[in-house]
């Protein structure tokens, strides 16, 4: 069975510096796509962007949260359970976990649909800021609605199906298998089609950690690759004054952005034969059993 990799640009539309980074890899195709946040303050300009460039591997990031104290938005919809004190969204996932009313997540959901769609954007999929929708934090989740509002659309969710042995943040989270398997035989059932692994890493640079110990970290993960659709999601950013005063994870972003222009990189995915793809390719080669599903998600529930 091929090893194929999605190399997604998470956060397009949050700054300049991103978008610009963005902008770059997409032109060069180093990478497979990227997911824009109506709600953030540079989504306009990026969206201008793609537009003129009629690009059709752009993702919609539903974005429910605003975590960087620089950089806040407001929704889209104006729900008020969705703001803390500050008239912003909130900065935590528990946060909005606990606060938010389940019509006026829906309503926002809507207006972010509705603004990729304004702004003449053809999603190619869908994917979820800090995991928000996924009831990490207090269980609390809106993926059943979320993957039924991609279904009927005929669009691709950002869900793994199965958690890769060596995904530490993944395996982390206690009694995620079991979870998965009753979300992933949901989204089966409601037709929508998701990849098999997510393969995540830090976010901010851990002590000790360099660019290249980064690096090869992430070489790594693509010479063990698993068989079938992986996705590997990345916030690149260029080095800026604006992005080093705003952004605390800048460091980290730029590396990512370093990354996929390194030839060193560029080699191992030849050298392990690796398949770059996008999420045209998940809508294509994933076809749900519906009865399998029925059955994954019974059984699910009587355990």
């Amino acid at each position: 069975m091929e090893r194929r990799l999605i190399l997604n640009c998470d956060d397009y539309g949050q700054c300049r510096a991103a978008n610009e980074a963005i902008q770059h890899l997409l032109e060069e195709r180093r990478v497979s796509s990227a997911t824009l946040m109506p709600p953030a303050p540079a989504f306009a300009e990026a969206a201008a962007w793609v537009r003129r460039r009629g690009l059709k591997n752009i993702g919609l990031h539903l974005t429910l949260t605003s975590e960087i104290d620089g950089l806040r938005w407001k929704s889209l919809s104006g729900g008020k359970s969705l703001h803390d004190e500050s008239g912003a969204m909130p900065k935590t996932i528990e946060e909005f976990e606990i606060k938010a009313v389940t019509k006026e997540v829906r309503a926002e959901i809507q207006a972010q649909f509705a603004a990729m769609a304004q702004a003449g954007i053809a999603i190619s999929h869908v994917d979820n800021h800090m995991g928000s929708l996924y009831g990490i934090a207090t269980g609390r989740s809106h993926l059943p609605y979320v993957l039924r509002e991609c279904a009927k659309r005929r669009l691709p969710f950002r869900l793994p199906r199965y958690i890769a042995a060596k995904d530490e943040l993944l395996n982390s989270i206690p009694n995620a298998a079991g979870t998965l398997s009753i979300v992933t035989a949901f989204a089966d059932l409601v037709g929508c089609r998701i990849p098999d692994y997510l393969l995540s890493h830090s976010y901010d640079v851990q002590p000790g950690e360099t660019y290249e110990r980064f690096k090869q970290m992430l070489i790594t993960k693509i010479y063990e690759l698993p068989e079938g659709v992986s996705e590997i999601y990345i916030h690149p950013a260029l080095e800026d004054e604006e992005m080093k005063a705003k952004v605390p994870s800048w460091e980290k972003r730029v590396w990512e952005y370093r990354l996929m222009l390194d030839s060193d990189f560029a080699y191992a995915l030849r050298d392990a034969g690796v398949i770059l793809t996008d999420y045209s390719y998940v809508q294509r080669y994933r076809k749900a059993s519906r009865r399998r599903a029925l059955g994954r998600l019974l059984g699910g529930l009587r355990a």
